[in-house]
């Protein structure tokens, strides 16, 4: 038995309602709990920040899309690298880090919990290969499941309970956490060369449309009573114009919503949130978006920050980076497998000078702090899309200070800064608020009760940082506070002390969540399921699901489905 007390911080634990108090935390073993014995190792966090570990819902860490990025880009190797140590391993990548360094360097910030949130069925086998050698942190993957032309069958001859079904054979056999829908009907139109306008643009083959397969997953994910909502990139992605089109996509499904509570998360909705009709006209549309947000309940949000940065976007979505690759002229990989996703890779630089990355680094913020509620709308860089996620202790102090904010606006280009919403905004944020949105917010979100919370029976993910709120004035101070965020005076993982002062002082591998959903109907919702995937896939159905054994270090959710 191992015992840990974490004596006198600034503790901030929205989930239990704490804010600020200055009380003692204490561990025994990997879990919270009311009090230790005298024998305890003791942190004196006296004048420090005392935050449950950071929960990141969305980031592309791991998967096909991420081992082709590398290939695209050695570029990116050697602009960072990570030394060997007695404890650690070596590394490279600044947007696109090597399996051990993307452990390490969530670690340093305080992060202990990462979704990855872009997995092929047929890759999912790589991608729990993949956090295998990713240490210091949880972790589970989200099954793509928005063109899987089984599921498109069975949402067009309305078989919704069949539907259900078989999408819970397909999680449990990919070991997934959520259900991930990218650009619904567009990636099936992609094969032809094509892309879906809207949510009534009729897919091809099916004779369905995007407002369709979205109601009818979030059908299928309310009868299994899955612990996180549909996972939902809208539809046309990146095009000037498109907060419409995400507008449309909200009010399509209201009426599914029951208890109030959320049916569905878009995520990385910076890249939805344009206005415009082109890219001459392009503004934001951020404030018709978050207006809607802050009087409806039943959607959550990430934010998919832009920072100025030399990064790597990717996404199962064919079209939009087709569409991006045409706008800059980079190198890029269109990756299909096995007609199940229609991912593409390309290298980009967001830049001060550019009016269009201007804006884009603004939209971000706007919907962050128009949006009132912090429990709708959560921090990320939908990395390495928006940016690498080592850049959130930035995005963090932009979200907090408003002279930080507007010290980059004096250099952006003259045409972003007049048409942002930004000079209009004072809120900063507070520090509970800032907790709220990347750990207790996230992981109520995702439905993980131990995690993002301080009370006993918690997991013992803890994050402290070097700085005292009490005595520093953040939103002035700001630099003062994201030098505390790079480097996490604790990270605390599992009930062990991994990092000290910055530095990974122990190199541990956490758990990977996945569902275990019991239905009472079969998956095969026509009775001739094998034959359908030796017609339609080129690998058999009984190679298709991953033995028991295969994930490393599994924790298994059982779920009762309502089917």
């Amino acid at each position: 038995m191992k015992e840990l007390i974490i004596k006198n911080g600034l503790v901030y634990d929205p989930l239990n309602k704490i804010n600020g108090e200055k009380m003692d935390i204490c561990i025994r073993d990997d879990k919270i709990v009311e009090s230790v014995s005298d024998k305890a190792e003791v942190i004196d966090a006296s004048g420090m920040l005392v935050m449950p570990g950071g929960v990141d819902l969305h980031s592309h860490i791991a998967g096909g899309e991420v081992d082709t990025a590398r290939m695209l880009r050695p570029e990116d190797h050697y602009q960072d690298y990570e030394y060997k140590t007695a404890i650690t391993h070596s590394g490279v990548g600044y947007s696109l880090p090597t399996t051990y360094t993307t452990g390490y360097r969530y670690s340093r910030m305080g992060y202990t919990t990462v979704m990855t949130p872009s997995a092929v069925a047929l890759q999912a086998r790589h991608v729990h290969e993949e956090l295998k050698d990713t240490p210091m942190l949880d972790s589970g993957i989200f099954t793509l499941l928005g063109d899987w032309w089984f599921s498109l069958e069975h949402i067009r001859d309305g078989l919704l309970e069949k539907n259900a079904a078989h999408l819970a054979w397909m999680l449990n056999s990919s070991k997934a956490y959520a259900i991930k829908v990218v650009n619904p009907g567009g990636l099936e139109s992609w094969g032809f060369g094509r892309n879906v306008r809207g949510i009534d643009d009729e897919v091809p083959n099916f004779g369905i449309t995007p407002r369709e397969i979205v109601r009818g997953l979030i059908k299928a994910n309310t009868l299994l009573n899955l612990p996180h909502s549909i996972h939902l990139h809208c539809n046309r992605l990146g095009q000037p114009g498109n907060s419409a089109v995400t507008l449309e996509t909200m009010k399509a499904v209201e009426n599914l919503a029951k208890d109030d509570k959320p049916i569905m998360h878009i995520t990385h909705v910076q890249f939805n949130a344009y206005g415009g009709e082109d890219w001459s006209t392009f503004k934001s549309g951020a404030e018709e978006l978050s207006k809607y947000m802050n009087n409806h309940n039943h959607v959550t949000m990430d934010m998919g920050q832009v920072t100025f940065t030399d990064t790597t976007t990717m996404t199962a979505d064919g079209p939009a980076q087709f569409g991006l690759y045409n706008v800059t002229g980079n190198k890029w990989v269109n990756h299909d497998v096995g007609v199940e996703t229609a991912g593409g890779i390309v290298p980009i630089k967001y830049k001060r000078s550019s009016p269009v990355n201007g804006l884009q680094w603004s939209i971000g913020l706007e919907m962050a702090l128009l949006v009132k509620d912090p429990w709708k709308i959560f921090m990320t860089t939908d990395h390495p899309n928006g940016g690498p996620f080592t850049l959130y202790p930035k995005v963090i102090t932009w979200l907090m200070s408003k002279d930080a904010r507007e010290k980059v606006l004096k250099k952006i280009h003259r045409q972003a800064k007049r048409k942002s919403l930004l000079p209009t905004i004072d809120r900063e944020l507070t520090l509970y608020e800032l907790a709220v949105m990347t750990r207790a917010g996230t992981a109520k979100v995702l439905g993980m009760k131990q995690k993002g919370h301080l009370g006993v029976g918690a997991d013992a993910d803890v994050a402290i940082y070097n700085i005292n709120p009490e005595q520093v004035d953040i939103a002035k101070k700001y630099l003062t506070f994201r030098k505390a965020l790079k480097k996490a005076a604790y990270t605390i993982k599992g009930g062990e002390i991994v990092v000290k002062d910055g530095k990974v002082v122990k190199e541990v591998f956490g758990n990977v969540h996945h569902l275990n959903i019991e239905t009472k109907m079969p998956a095969d919702a026509y009775g001739d399921l094998q034959a359908r995937f030796k017609e339609y896939v080129t690998v058999e159905y009984e190679n298709y699901p991953i033995q028991d054994g295969f994930v490393h270090n599994p924790i298994s959710i059982p779920v009762k489905a309502g089917v």
